[in-house]
């Protein structure tokens, strides 16, 4: 069985978005989410995250330890019974076994048979309890490189939904999009919270592969084309670290090549990293 990590990690990927969205926000109609005082792009998170579960998803198909907690679908406390169900007791409404042992046992389990819980944490004290996870890997909101520019563009259908709109010659419809956008993510790794929840190496490796890998079984008509383009590993040879997050985060640039016209592809873009300026027991991946 794989260990448990030993180090801390951080990393940058660098997605891009093509006649899409990347991110819809259903308080504006599911126009790409936007920073209303710089008109910078933005995205979730929880976006990110939906797409590395489909991910693992995918590849794992069910294999023991890599059930998918948050699912489509899914019933939260029904995947919590499954730990109490392995142990052979009954759950209280609302509440953990008063023997701490018990309650640990059920924690251990969930983390053990859901990548996400492992992975990101949750909190499960609901009507059925499995208590809290805080997840050793996190993601930041994405940040779009330069502004973007939604737009809304008109579509028609020429079916229609009732029989009462026969008479019609075709349905109208919208979708919103950004003709192009660079995203930077930035994330985190921690080897100290990784302990506590069982993420193992194999698990590290399968987020990397993920975070490269994710856009291209993830393609629908309203995200456009999105692709992974680069992503930045800092591994610390420690696991409380040998330099702070933001100093290496600030090491990776993207800049545009041409300031006169928009970017219209990633190749408008010059992505690089002062690797001259890492610091002393870090090591830079590129993948």
């Amino acid at each position: 069985m794989s260990e448990v990590i030993q180090n801390r990690y951080e990393f940058v990927l660098f997605y891009d978005v093509e006649n899409g969205n990347p991110n819809g926000d259903p308080d504006a109609g599911n126009m790409p989410r936007i920073d209303p005082e710089t008109g910078f792009g933005i995205a979730t998170d929880v976006c990110l995250k939906r797409k590395i579960r489909n991910y693992v998803d995918i590849v794992k198909e069910g294999a023991d330890g890599y059930d998918i907690y948050v699912r489509e679908g899914g019933v939260l406390n029904l995947q919590h019974k499954k730990a109490y169900d392995h142990l052979g007791i009954k759950p209280e409404s609302k509440k953990l076994p008063k023997d701490k042992e018990l309650a640990r046992q059920i924690t251990e389990f969930l983390c053990s048979t859901f990548f996400d819980i492992r992975t990101f944490g949750a909190v499960m004290t609901n009507e059925v309890n499995g208590g809290q996870v805080q997840g050793p890997v996190q993601l930041a909101f994405s940040r779009s490189i330069d502004p973007i520019v939604p737009q809304e563009i008109t579509i028609t259908r020429m079916a229609v939904t009732n029989e009462r709109d026969l008479e019609k010659e075709r349905a109208m419809g919208r979708k919103h999009i950004i003709p192009y956008g660079l995203y930077k993510v930035e994330g985190f790794v921690s080897a100290h919270l990784a302990k506590k929840a069982g993420f193992t190496e194999a698990d590290l490796q399968l987020l990397w592969d993920a975070l490269t890998n994710m856009f291209d079984h993830d393609h629908s008509a309203a995200r456009g084309k999105m692709s992974s383009r680069k992503l930045y590993i800092f591994k610390h040879e420690s696991a409380l670290g040998n330099a702070p997050a933001y100093q290496l985060f600030d090491l990776v640039k993207a800049t545009k090549k041409d300031e006169t016209r928009p970017a219209r592809s990633f190749y408008d873009y010059h992505v690089d990293i002062e690797r001259d300026k890492i610091p002393a027991g870090v090591t830079m991946i590129e993948k």
